[in-house]
């Protein structure tokens, strides 16, 4: 079936986190629904549609940056009352705009992830899981890596709370109280995690989670385990998923999968006769999609995508046509209508225009008097340095909330810049000499009109680290810019992975010292990408990786005072005895190094050479 949905924009808000707009219930299905969106200004927006127009319903003072809002409600009831955390606090909101509820939950780190069921409330910080029930500490769990999302399995269908997190080191974990049940490994790191269907489906344990790396997957979280049902890879090379969510947009009973990425890619997926996924719809947005909803916003009778994008565009993909056909009678009215929105539109742009002209003359005036103090304009930036696995190389995405003016590069390690399509920026580059001022790369990318979002691609050379510095300029007055940095590290093309072939002939690394298990893991965390800077708990830890340029494989397992290494490229083996090294001479540490070859990864002699 042909799905034909049309762009219209409703609102704009601050600048928006993932998952931080939600469609409140409604008596009738066909009947608009009202929309909650919060922002980084810490203001929460409730509106609807009349006339074509935002109609407020409330909006909260500004305050703290909000991270996430979700929908919450006692069990068996509509899921209307608004629930938003900010820092490491949690507010709520009925449909109305009343305060009800103010938990502080006393975490060190301000909350990323959220989820609400009934009366029990889970919240993440970047590795800490709590979960309370009616604001009171019930269980607790240390992560052992970042948590991206958390997500709950229905109480009311699977008669007991299973918590899940989504992890960055490509693993869901399933809790049981405060101990981990059972580990899921996905291929990607995962970003989000839904609910299918918004219930688990019939048994309520079906999830869908999102990844990194633009993969979309189905799995059911079983008491004994976990069923892996589909996941489609990302062949197109699309950005990764943001924001998953599931409506029966197309109206044939069977609820379809909508889906936003943060290259603003919005995706509606249909299930076929064998339950598997195909594309039906696809729309691209100007910049990343935080937030997904399916529902009916604009008329009634017309259901939409509803969709928030990163600088606060809240946005719908409407079914409804925007191109009638009308008779004569008919012509008049539209026309006038029509007549009357773009008078009201031109009062209003020429409302701003004037604000704008006696705002530079009030500047100004300022600026040339004797007490002038410049103002630096504050602007927000989402930036993403990733390693993508199909060409080995690190894709460096800058999002801005203004228009770009342009953008430098700078590198003091050597680094190749790669060719991207939806690139339109022009760039131009500078010499270089290294060994006066280690200036290895100086790039400039002049931006055309109205570019938000800027997606380079970057390839280095393992063995050799340092640093990449982007210099963010908008078009904004006075000038100003920001400086975001990205480590380049020695075994930078090396990517996570869950296993390794343990039959391939491995050479081997092993440094006995006086170090401790924080000290070596300070040190591993700097020579590989992936690795979670908190140190692990426990006494030791074992890391696989995978070279994604050229397939070979590495070991690390340490612990405190001894480290040990495999890898089937001797190279690896070499970057790796080279780097830490220099950082025990650093902090005046004595190493025992020793290594060698191996036959297999299981048993053969090991070579002193000390």
């Amino acid at each position: 079936m042909e799905l034909n949905l049309n762009h219209v924009d409703y609102l704009q808000v601050g600048v928006t986190s993932q998952k931080i707009m939600k469609l409140l219930p409604t008596v009738g299905r066909k009947a608009t629904q009202k929309v909650a969106v919060a922002d980084h200004d810490g203001v929460v927006t409730c509106f609807g549609m009349k006339k074509g127009e935002a109609v407020p319903v409330f909006k909260s003072l500004p305050g703290q940056k909000i991270s996430r809002l979700e929908l919450g409600g006692a069990l068996g009831t509509p899921q209307e009352k608004i629930f938003v955390c900010s820092g490491s606090e949690v507010r709520g909101y009925t449909k109305k705009g009343k305060q009800f509820l103010t938990f502080e939950a006393n975490l060190t780190e301000s909350i990323n992830a959220m989820h609400v069921s009934g009366a029990d409330l889970f919240v993440c910080a970047s590795y800490i899981y709590n979960h309370y029930c009616d604001c009171k500490d019930q269980d607790y769990y240390l992560s052992g890596d970042k948590i991206n999302d958390v997500l709950c399995l229905p109480v009311e269908t699977v008669g007991r709370i299973v918590p899940i997190l989504a992890c960055q080191d490509r693993v869901l974990r399933v809790l049981q109280g405060s101990n981990l049940l059972y580990d899921v490994e996905v291929s990607g790191p995962p970003t989000v995690l839904e609910l299918h269907n918004r219930d688990g489906g019939k048994d309520g344990e079906e999830v869908l989670y999102g990844t990194a790396d633009g993969k979309l997957g189905l799995v059911r979280i079983t008491q004994s385990g976990a069923i892996t049902s589909w996941e489609l890879d990302n062949e197109k090379k699309k950005g990764g998923v943001l924001c998953v969510d599931t409506f029966d947009i197309v109206g044939d009973g069977v609820k379809d999968i909508l889906v936003g990425r943060d290259d603003g890619t919005v995706e509606v997926y249909g299930l076929d006769s064998s339950n598997e996924p195909t594309l039906r719809f696809e729309n691209v947005l100007s910049e990343s999609v935080t937030s997904i909803q399916g529902g009916c916003v604009g008329k009634e009778m017309y259901d939409e995508v509803l969709t928030t994008t990163y600088t606060g565009w809240v946005s719908g993909l409407t079914t409804e046509p925007q191109q009638m056909v009308a008779g004569p009678g008919d012509e008049i009215k539209m026309s006038r209508e029509t007549q009357g929105k773009v008078a009201a539109l031109r009062a209003e742009l020429e409302q701003l225009q004037l604000k704008v002209l006696q705002g530079r003359e009030k500047y100004q005036q300022s600026s040339q008097s004797s007490t002038a103090v410049s103002a630096v304009p504050v602007f927000s930036i989402n930036d993403k340095f990733t390693l993508c696995q199909d060409d080995a190389s690190y894709s460096l995405t800058l999002e801005v909330q203004t228009a770009i003016d342009n953008l430098l590069l700078q590198s003091d390690v050597p680094i190749d810049l790669l060719d991207v399509d939806k690139n339109s920026a022009v760039v131009s580059f500078s010499e270089c000499d290294s060994e006066s001022n280690g200036n290895f790369l100086l790039a400039t990318y002049r931006c055309q009109a109205n570019t938000t979002r800027l997606e380079l691609k970057v390839r280095s050379i393992e063995g050799q680290y340092g640093t990449l510095q982007a210099y963010v300029t908008p078009r904004l007055q006075p000038k100003t810019c920001q400086v975001r940095q990205y480590q380049i590290k020695p075994l930078s093309l090396h990517q996570r992975i869950h296993t390794i072939d343990q039959k391939r002939p491995m050479n081997t690394l092993r440094l006995m010292g006086q170090f401790s298990f924080a000290e070596i893991h300070s040190w591993v965390v700097f020579c590989l990408p992936e690795v979670p800077e908190k140190t692990p708990a426990g006494e030791s830890v074992t890391f696989y990786f995978q070279n994604t340029f050229l397939g070979t494989q590495l070991e690390a397992t340490y612990c405190k005072g001894d480290a040990n290494f495999k890898s089937d490229n001797i190279s690896t083996i070499s970057i790796l005895k080279d780097v830490l090294a220099k950082e025990a001479t650093k902090r005046k540490i004595n190493l025992n190094i020793s290594y060698g070859k191996l036959t297999n990864i299981l048993s053969s002699p090991i070579i002193d050479m000390k």
